[in-house]
């Protein structure tokens, strides 16, 4: 499998901001067929609306969905560098456990992700450590980078252990008015279609002019190992 360029932009070495989009990423989750209600309270989420004739009920908030793209969430360091055997495999490191929190309050939107990262290695001869970059990403509408930031975190291996772990956390802030639907589009959305009604069975997210706005407003942060190209393709082909 060959690796999209715009995927090593994203994930890769030599990013900065507003510069690439993501392809091969988690799946999307599509919104057709949905009602999306603009305040809660109305239903409970996941719940068939047959109030509204068809659909299922789903609160939208300006919260970024917080995710790791595909082929990010591990790493694999290799002794020798040059050889991606399986017996040159030295430290593997994965990314779990991911939660977040958000606080919509105000003119800014701030959510900070924490996760777990564990580790292993093949030689637990000596205590040990060992440094891997991550990175965290805004992305609006599904392609555009907003914003990036890649920091480090540290294994400590003790002497005759072949595991360790430990945790990080990222965060991010994005324009609460950009995450915002406009009236007429949430009108759209959440207006309550009868049985008989010209456009009862027409689902408003298939006007593109519709799904660009909620494409727009729509934001996911982003988080995974800032991997060399090398590293990527290894992860997408293994």
């Amino acid at each position: 499998m060959k690796v999209p360029n715009q995927q090593k932009a994203m994930c890769c070495d030599g990013l900065e901001k507003g510069q690439g989009i993501l392809i091969v990423r988690f799946d999307k989750i599509i919104l057709a067929g949905l009602t999306i209600l603009a305040v809660s309270g109305c239903a409970r989420d996941g719940a068939l609306d047959v109030s509204s004739g068809v659909g299922v009920s789903v609160t939208r908030t300006g919260c970024p969905a917080v995710a790791v793209p595909d082929h990010t969430g591990d790493i694999t360091v290799f002794n020798p560098t040059s050889s991606t055997d399986a017996s040159a495999i030295d430290v593997v490191a994965n990314i779990t456990n991911v939660r977040s929190t958000c606080n919509g309050e105000g003119a800014r939107i701030y959510t900070e992700a924490t996760f777990d990262i564990y580790g292993s290695r093949t030689n637990p001869r000596g205590s040990r450590t060992v440094t891997v970059p991550y990175f965290s990403t805004v992305l609006q509408g599904g392609t555009a980078v907003v914003a990036k930031r890649v920091k480090t975190v540290t294994l400590q291996f003790a002497d005759g252990q072949y595991r360790a772990s430990t945790s990080a956390k990222a965060g991010s802030y994005i324009d609460a008015a950009a995450a915002r639907l406009p009236e007429d589009v949430v009108e759209r959305l959440t207006r309550r279609r009868k049985p008989g009604d010209p456009d009862a069975a027409l689902d408003p997210l298939a006007d593109p002019a519709i799904r660009a706005q909620v494409n727009r407003s729509t934001f996911e942060l982003l988080i995974g190992f800032q991997l060399t190209s090398a590293q990527l393709q290894y992860n997408a082909t293994r």
